[in-house]
């Protein structure tokens, strides 16, 4: 499991985990280069290559624990941790992951949040002397997310979660990365279930829709909830909350239940 940008795997990202492993999942989940409790400087992201190698050669270590042979393996990644997923995945051979579970993916930075242009150019210049400055202007991303404040209130008092202005040199290859993802959108072929609020103002709908249309993947599906903003499995009223969880599970439990026997396949059903 792969947490989003300023986020970690506690607080508002462990309910998911700890409501799946209820259902009879194994979750793994690991801090991403500054975020949470890992080392480096807060938020600072420059190589979201070598991050997706870290996580990578993590998730190819549980697989291949005693206890995990031959168990199916899912990618779940929300927000960033989503286009982190697709990168692992058209990083690695398509049998290795039974799946994706894609919450809301930043498949592309939305226009809503994206600097304008020549912002990006300027600050990508900037960037080669001052890649940790914490000076791109950007919305409140907890108040854009979250929809009911009491929640709001929660997620900021997370002492590991990063409230500051994004830094230059993440940006930049935030940038990089999902014009790369933006292009590729064709190349995935990993089953996936994307799940994505239509008022989603940090990522945007638009390019889940578009990599549904694009992906080459025969094992796809698409739920976009009306109304839900981009926290969605925290953020909203728990009634959405369920709701989603409840696809999400339903998606992969069809995808983990063994075949029916022979004999179960010719008995008669009236």
């Amino acid at each position: 499991m792969v947490h989003g940008y300023g986020n970690d795997v506690s607080w508002t990202f462990q309910s998911t985990a700890v409501f799946l492993a209820r259902s009879g999942f194994a979750c793994f989940a690991a801090d991403l280069p500054g975020h949470g409790r890992s080392h480096g400087l807060r938020a600072f992201v420059p190589d979201l290559d070598a991050a997706v190698a870290d996580l990578l050669a993590f998730f190819r270590a549980v697989k291949a624990r005693e206890e995990h042979a031959g168990l199916p393996c899912f990618l779940f990644g929300e927000s960033m941790g989503g286009a982190i997923c697709l990168l692992i995945h058209l990083r690695t051979r398509p049998e290795e992951w039974a799946g994706a579970v894609l919450v809301a993916p930043m498949c592309r930075i939305s226009d809503r949040i994206r600097p304008p242009w020549p912002l990006p150019e300027i600050l990508t210049f900037v960037a080669r002397f001052a890649p940790t400055a914490a000076i791109v202007p950007t919305a409140d991303l907890i108040e854009k997310s979250v929809k009911v404040p009491a929640k709001r209130i929660i997620a900021a008092r997370n002492p590991v979660r990063y409230n500051g202005r994004p830094r230059l040199g993440t940006v930049v290859e935030l940038l990089r990365a999902t014009d790369e993802l933006a292009k590729r959108l064709g190349e995935v072929s990993i089953p996936f279930l994307v799940v994505h609020g239509s008022a989603d103002e940090v990522t945007d709908p638009e390019v889940s829709r578009a990599l549904y249309a694009a992906a080459a993947s025969k094992d796809k599906t698409i739920k976009i909830y009306d109304g839900m903003l981009h926290s969605l499995l925290f953020g909203e009223p728990d009634e959405n909350i369920e709701r989603v969880r409840g696809d999400i599970l339903a998606w992969l439990n069809e995808r983990c239940t063994p075949p029916a026997t022979p004999w179960h396949r010719d008995i008669p059903v009236e």
